[in-house]
């Protein structure tokens, strides 16, 4: 006979039910990980405590020019900078990415271009070309191609202004990132989706605007947002050309009253700002989204 008997085992044909056992977890206490945090903690207390009492900073220098006109202006353009460069971001973005796509070998190697060329030239590159674009061209002409008819004839710099400059810099670059943005969205869309849906005999256009790109905004939404915040912080750049927005604005009052320290703090409290609410506009989008895809 055995000396011990499995527990939940059959004994003369009777089963011995398992008995009730309450499984107890035990937290386990980590004394170095609430150190860390406490250590950190003090450290960022006294950085910040460290940079209110420095008294190289003149925080009424910082409080004025926070609601100055200059600046609320350039906060103004930063903004509109950044929402037309999108724009034109997924517009060129969405064209590229489809005729990636596309079974066209022309098409497929152009949009392979496109993505590899605004991706490899550095966004500042791009932005003084666009800003010195009349160096290369005097003029722009409307007219038949290949021939000396000219309807129309406009200045370079009247057509290209800096605003103009600052879109076609950010918004071209930034087409490339969400080409493949939208790439990898429209792949993540099952084919059997698109079969079902040429079945009922929709168009190519119909199919992926009805069908594909709807069910790839999940997909698509998240880092779309990421790259609209990465944009508006990149939108600082458009100072090497003078376009105008928020560094812009502080480094032209910082070149007269010389309180550099004081206008970077400026600029960053309100790119700070900015950022935050495109964060939390991001958060609540997703969320909206993820329940409509439920």
């Amino acid at each position: 006979m055995d000396a011990a008997l499995e527990v939940g085992a059959s004994v003369g044909g009777t089963h011995l039910p398992a008995p009730d056992v309450a499984l107890v977890t035990v937290q386990r206490r980590r004394v170095s990980q609430w150190l860390g945090a406490v250590v950190v903690v003090v450290l960022f207390v006294l950085t910040v405590a460290s940079i209110a009492h420095n008294k190289n900073i003149e925080w009424g220098v910082v409080r004025t020019y926070l609601s100055a006109r200059s600046v609320l202006d350039g906060l103004r353009l930063t903004v509109e900078l950044t929402v037309l460069s999108m724009i034109v971001a997924v517009a060129f973005g969405t064209v590229v990415a489809v005729c990636r796509l596309s079974p066209n070998p022309v098409l497929s190697w152009l949009s392979w271009f496109w993505t590899w060329f605004f991706r490899g030239v550095p966004l500042i590159v791009q932005l003084l070309i666009w800003g010195n674009f009349a160096i290369l061209f005097k003029h722009i002409d409307i007219g038949v191609p290949f021939t000396h008819l000219i309807a129309a004839r406009f200045g370079t710099n009247v057509v290209i202004t800096t605003f103009v400059a600052s879109i076609l810099g950010l918004g071209l670059s930034e087409s490339a990132y969400m080409a493949e943005i939208m790439r990898a969205g429209i792949l993540s869309v099952e084919a059997a989706q698109s079969d079902a849906a040429r079945s009922l005999g929709m168009t190519t256009r119909q199919l992926m605007r009805l069908v594909i790109l709807p069910q790839a905004m999940r997909v698509i939404v998240p880092p779309t947002g990421n790259e609209f915040i990465n944009l508006l912080k990149a939108s600082s750049l458009v100072s090497v050309i003078a376009g105008g927005e928020l560094l812009t604005a502080v480094e032209n009052i910082s070149s007269v009253n010389y309180r550099v320290v004081e206008l970077l703090i400026v600029a960053t409290f309100w790119y700070l700002v900015i950022v935050s609410i495109a964060s939390v506009s991001q958060h609540f989008l997703e969320r909206r989204l993820g329940r409509s895809q439920a």
